[in-house]
């Protein structure tokens, strides 16, 4: 298990923009100074160490508390490549999954968060958001921009963790 000593003899992080610097060389295509990090396609940053790979955002709490994050970690604004301290915290999963901002790509017929073309096929729109991993319905909505726009409601008062 990677320790914080460990992490500190490799990289220095800098909190104010969560860049991780190699302080050593590990291999033939490394150098001591370079940013670390590669960023993969679902838009987290990761760094191999000691031939394991580990998300920065994961990293950066190790080397700033010490503990390696037994649960989720949040960016705070989204963006999941920003590994500034004052982006992460720490969460469960239910969080995380409350501070989304985009609908799922698998979402292709309305690509919003929390609306659905209604089943009668009569060109409504059903609004629902997750509280305590159940569906909570909001209503049936002419258009599809105003079942968001509930959902918006609905989100801001019961998600504590969004941030939209």
């Amino acid at each position: 298990m990677l320790t914080q000593e460990r992490l500190k003899e490799l990289f220095y992080y800098n909190p104010e923009t969560g860049d991780f610097t190699r302080l050593v060389r590990t291999a033939n295509n490394t150098k001591v100074g370079d940013i670390a990090g590669s960023l993969r396609t679902d838009g987290y940053l990761c760094i191999t160490i000691d031939f394991q790979h580990y998300y920065s955002h994961r990293l950066a709490v190790l080397y700033m508390t010490g503990l390696f994050p037994e649960n989720d970690i949040d960016h705070i604004n989204g963006i999941k490549h920003d590994n500034k301290w004052l982006n992460l915290r720490k969460c469960n999963d239910s969080q995380n999954k409350q501070n989304q901002k985009k609908a799922q790509k698998n979402n292709n017929s309305t690509r919003l968060l929390g609306v659905y073309p209604h089943s009668s096929n009569n060109g409504t729109f059903v609004a629902q958001i997750k509280l305590n991993r159940k569906s909570k319905y909001l209503g049936i909505f002419k258009t599809k921009e105003e079942a968001h726009q509930k959902y918006l409601e609905a989100k801001r008062k019961l998600h504590e963790f969004n941030t939209l």
